[in-house]
């Protein structure tokens, strides 16, 4: 392989990983953490009694979040933060 050849593929490369990085960070900015709405083993991360996605026991937990687009929370029902205990 010619040294051009590896140029261009380590550049390729070096594209690809930029982008798949910053691509969350955006999509982040447009969602909003909304509690009550994730249905059984369908929430985003850590709540009542667990540490982590996929391990919510109901629907609807309220200490349970999954992430939606921003604004549409409340609109189906959830709370843009957990409820107190």
């Amino acid at each position: 392989m010619s040294a051009t050849t590896q140029t261009l593929i380590a550049s390729a490369l070096t594209a690809m990983v930029a982008m798949s990085v910053a691509a969350p960070a955006v999509a982040a900015d447009a969602k909003d953490k909304c509690y009550g709405v994730a249905m059984a083993g369908k929430n985003d991360c850590a709540a009542a009694g667990h540490s982590c996605a996929g391990q919510s026991k109901v629907d609807k937990d309220p200490m349970d979040w999954k992430y939606v687009a921003k604004g549409s929370c409340t609109q189906m029902g959830g709370m843009l933060e957990p409820m107190k205990q």
